[in-house]
């Protein structure tokens, strides 16, 4: 019995010990705000200067805002340094990712990357700073990384100075999203020949913290609200996805219910996560390709193979012009890159694999995600013979007048099917993204679908 106890000791020590191993000491976040970026980030350039140092993102006044809320772009007046095209990629393979490449060979003619100055222009607000240094200071993994202890409070970056795949990953998951958002964006996912129909989804986010009626207890393991509803095409107006994302999805699941508009009725939604079909997406992503990465993380185990220098999509302020039309961004199999801008960044190069005992229609997952924002600007999906099959790319900005990063377009190339999904496209809407509403615990229960999805 003696030697019994002595063992469970020793165990429960040795869990202790791996879940204190995920907070750094005092010494190490003392990093944040000094050699690296409150986020993280390296604050020092590289060394030929391509990619410059840090110095706190670009001033809320970086440009005009227009009365629908869209930005100008403060680098309007830019030329790209260089295009990578199909004849030239092979000098610049070290710095794409292997979906980047395949783009290349599968598009010869028409896929380019335009090259631009680089500008580390993200910078966020002094609270958000003040949330990752105490995240750094005590957040923990718990069930074998699924899950995060002592995230609470304004609960944004839980791994800052991350050591491992998965604290890369909750990164993203956690970033600032610019508090409660609404948006109004379009997705299409066009054929072959460049034909498509427009999906418009009126979308809105809210976070815990930020519900001033909600019931503490039952937010506790809660990291956002999530409200997503169909305007068009008429065949699918009205139909209402809710989903309550939980922060630990092996102990408490992703809830989500739809309210379809043709039957009235409000049902659950369990398919609504993982390999699960996306929303309106023609077969073309999954539940977990929305925000490039979403969901619970478990169906993987997440290598950190480290860092290094890639041209990613950034600062896409041209592809979010309100004088673009549609038909303007969306081409026969991608969206038109001339719209597109690239810059050299530094970026955390993370692997999923998919776990012997669980499925996914993407075995492997090899993520690339910028350091000063934690987004997913990359993403390779390779299926279970080892093929790459989809290639994600996440075209960012810096909504500088609120401090806030997000995507502009999230595109996703079947390699296979020749065809691709583009989602967030607003250029044609009357108002860009709005942020700080106030939201209601009302608003985020399944007896509130059916008013919302009336058409």
């Amino acid at each position: 019995m003696r030697k019994m106890i002595l063992q469970c000791s020793a165990l429960a020590l040795g869990l202790w010990a791996a879940n204190l191993m995920a907070a750094v000491s005092p010494q190490e976040a003392a990093k944040l705000g000094t050699s690296l970026t409150p986020v993280g980030a390296e604050k020092a350039g590289n060394a030929d200067g391509s990619i410059p140092a840090w110095t706190g993102g670009i001033p809320k006044n970086a440009g005009a805002v227009d009365s629908k809320g869209f930005l100008a772009d403060p680098f309007a007046n830019e030329k790209p340094l260089f295009i990578i095209t199909a004849a030239t990629v092979d000098k610049y393979k070290d710095k794409l990712s292997d979906g980047q490449v395949a783009m290349f060979k599968r598009y010869p003619d028409s896929y380019r990357i335009p090259v631009y100055p680089t500008h580390r222009s993200v910078g966020l607000p002094p609270e958000i700073y003040e949330s990752a240094k105490r995240s750094a200071l005590s957040v923990t993994t718990t069930n074998d990384g699924n899950g995060l202890a002592n995230f609470t409070g304004n609960r944004y970056y839980a791994f800052p100075i991350p050591k491992n795949g998965i604290e890369v990953l909750w990164n993203h998951l956690t970033r600032y999203h610019g508090g409660n958002q609404k948006r109004i964006v379009t997705q299409v996912t066009p054929q072959t020949n460049g034909s498509y129909t427009s999906i418009r989804f009126e979308e809105e986010v809210a976070a815990p913290q930020l519900i001033p009626d909600l019931d503490p207890a039952k937010a506790a393991n809660v990291q956002n609200f999530f409200k997503q509803s169909v305007t068009a095409p008429a065949r699918l107006a009205g139909n209402v996805l809710l989903v309550h994302e939980t922060l630990d999805q092996v102990k408490e699941p992703r809830s989500a219910w739809i309210y379809n508009a043709g039957q009235r009725r409000v049902r659950r939604a369990p398919q609504v996560a993982y390999d699960g079909p996306g929303t309106a997406a023609d077969g073309l992503r999954t539940s977990d390709n929305f925000d490039m990465f979403s969901g619970a993380p478990d169906r993987y185990d997440w290598k950190l193979v480290g860092k290094k220098e890639m041209y990613i999509p950034y600062n896409s302020y041209k592809l979010d012009s309100p004088s673009l039309k549609y038909d303007d961004i969306v081409k026969a199999g991608h969206i038109n890159q001339d719209l597109t801008r690239y810059e050299l960044h530094r970026v955390w190069e993370v692997v999923g694999t998919v776990k012997p005992n669980q499925r996914h229609i993407y075995a492997t997952r090899h993520m690339y995600i910028d350091e000063d924002s934690w987004q997913v600007a990359l993403v390779d999906h390779y299926d279970g013979r080892g093929q790459l099959w989809r290639v994600a790319e996440g075209h960012a900005q810096y909504y500088y007048d609120h401090q806030v990063p997000a995507y502009t377009l999230e595109a996703l190339y079947d390699l296979n099917a020749g065809r691709y999904l583009a989602l967030g496209m607003k250029n044609e809407e009357k108002h860009s993204l709005e942020f700080g509403f106030a939201a209601k615990a009302a608003d985020y229960t399944p007896a509130a679908l059916r008013a919302s999805g009336v058409r």
